[in-house]
């Protein structure tokens, strides 16, 4: 009984019954107007629902009271784009008028039937009310009054919950907007991907680096070679820092622009930091670098950066050799050290989301990369184009 009666309970269900209430009051106006033709309104309605304009506001409406508690309602708030919008929205307003009309009836007549059952259970003659005015005076009548409220509770349940279900056919996104929806979150997916490995690369370099020197520094006992490594640790940290700075300022802004981010004319300070981490860096750069446009040159930055990290973390104090080479249409990039001993298990293809990241760079830019054993070395070559 009471999971029948929450309907009762609900805002939902009063504004539902408001929303098909609405198309009546211009409707009643009619009537004072010319009794005789109430279909009038109707056909004014076929070029009222052709603006563009009206959809916008049928949806909002619709939103607003049908589904106010819905974070997705299925109904669109755009105006009419197309003629299929269009007629969808003269189909809507023809359909909300029939609804209307049918609610006004069951409300109306249900109160009045229970009125007219109670005042012939108390003897009273009926009052004239059509289809009602052949009851006679009977007790037995109150024992079934009670019958048109159960009719009208519903009546306005499933008239509510009828019309908001043609709301989101008849007002839903169309094919286009769908298309634009799904497209709006592909970008903020590839957007948080983007940033997700911005913070792994930046921040996953500088702390690798900060706990090899670290560890470096108290096995030496050196107080010389401690001091370096302090000072690695600050620059690196400092550099880190200012990544993160430049992510957080996408986060915040989204208007920021993306030169921001260090590009491969800043890779000497990756190199250095590897060096400063035991690493053995043997660097070639040929080819104007700082002609690489902007996005290629700070991919190739992000890759050849988690390449070095990877270096530092799994290989330690091994000899690298870095060639970074620019063609007329291509970003050459080559990152090979030697494996040590004993190798540490080789990460397979699903492993490892710092090679995963350089693949998904390289992919994204038409590029292609390939990270795997060569001999008895590890082998990260990313090749970019330029265009």
């Amino acid at each position: 009984m009471v999971r029948l009666l929450r309907p009762l309970l609900r805002g939902t269900t009063y504004t539902r019954l408001l929303h098909l209430w609405v198309p009546m009051l211009m409707e009643s106006l009619w009537l004072f107007i010319d009794p005789a033709r109430p279909w009038v309104p109707a056909l004014v309605l076929v070029p009222l629902g052709l603006l563009p304009a009206v959809r916008r506001g049928e949806g909002v409406q619709a939103r607003l009271l049908l589904t106010p508690d819905a974070p997705e309602s299925g109904i669109s708030e755009a105006p009419a784009a197309s003629w299929r919008d269009r007629l969808r929205t003269v189909g809507w307003l023809e359909l909300r008028w029939v609804l209307g009309w049918v609610t006004c009836f069951a409300t109306v007549w249900s109160l009045v039937t229970t009125v007219e059952l109670a005042r012939c259970a108390w003897g009273h003659a009926p009052s004239g009310a059509p289809l009602l005015d052949r009851l006679s005076p009977a007790p037995a009548w109150a024992l079934l009054s009670p019958l048109p409220l159960l009719v009208l509770y519903g009546a306005v349940v499933g008239l509510g919950a009828l019309v908001t279900v043609c709301a989101r056919r008849l007002l839903g996104p169309s094919a286009a907007e769908r298309l634009a929806a799904l497209e709006e979150r592909t970008e903020l997916l590839l957007e948080r991907n983007r940033i997700a490995r911005e913070l792994h690369d930046s921040i996953g370099h500088a702390l690798t680096v900060a706990v090899v020197q670290a560890g470096a520094a108290r096995a030496a006992g050196d107080p010389e070679f401690t001091d370096r490594a302090l000072g690695a640790i600050e620059e690196t940290g400092r550099a880190a820092l200012a990544d993160l700075e430049r992510v957080l300022g996408v986060l915040r802004e989204s208007g920021r622009p993306a030169s921001s981010r260090p590009t491969l004319a800043e890779a000497d300070r990756l190199l250095e930091s590897a060096r400063a981490s035991g690493a053995t860096v043997d660097a070639e750069v040929s080819g104007p670098v700082a002609a690489v446009p902007g996005p290629v040159s700070r991919e190739g930055y992000r890759t050849l950066q988690e390449s070095l990290t990877n270096v530092v973390r799994h290989a330690g104090a091994v000899p690298v050799r870095v060639r970074v080479a620019v063609t007329d249409d291509r970003l050459l990039l080559r990152v090979r050290n030697a494996l040590p001993e004993p190798p540490e298990p080789i990460p397979g293809p699903g492993r490892g989301s710092g090679l995963r990241g350089i693949r998904e760079r390289a992919a994204l830019l038409g590029g292609t990369a390939h990270t795997g054993p060569e001999r008895d070395a590890w082998l990260v070559r990313v090749e970019l184009p330029l265009a």
